[in-house]
């Protein structure tokens, strides 16, 4: 692949970082998807190792990510509903106040809809912040993934110098 080639991956491969973070852009899907383009132009057998490897560890990182927080919410007894509420109220905090919206109307949304079902403000904001640490945790473990499969396709890459 072309200097210009491998940019562009490297490119596609930091949005998609940032993507997770920022989860409005599809991060994890955005980085296996530039590594697996790289692995089909090199068309070696260090590539398409490399693409196996990062198959593996987005998954892997995928599923542990639905399936840790979500564990640790059930054990605060935080519901389905109110994570929906959290969302569309980060939504909408996400184009009413730039950079920090997300955040403030995910737990805004939450402490409300915990509140509604709670009756009780001490135990709605203990639930906020049981489901605050579990979008956090969920965050962490797509990003360990994503840096992680960004690793592999450097190592891949310098192979295949």
């Amino acid at each position: 692949m072309s200097t210009g080639g491998v940019i562009l991956v490297a490119l596609a491969v930091a949005i998609g970082l940032v993507g997770i973070i920022v989860p409005l852009l599809p991060g994890t899907l955005l980085i296996y998807a530039a590594i697996a383009v790289w692995a089909v132009v090199e068309r070696t057998a260090v590539s398409w190792s490399v693409l196996g490897v990062v198959t593996a560890v987005l998954g892997a990182s995928l599923l542990v990510k639905y399936l840790w927080p979500v564990r640790r919410m059930r054990a605060a007894e935080v519901g389905s509903a109110t994570l929906a509420a959290g969302a569309v109220l980060g939504l909408i905090g996400f184009f009413v106040v730039p950079v920090v919206g997300l955040v403030l109307g995910f737990v805004l949304g939450v402490y409300l809809a915990e509140l509604v079902v709670r009756r009780n403000q001490r135990r709605a904001w203990a639930a906020t912040v049981h489901a605050v640490k579990a979008a956090a945790l969920s965050i962490g473990v797509e990003l360990a993934g994503g840096l992680i499969a960004t690793g592999v396709w450097v190592v891949g890459l310098l192979l295949t110098q």
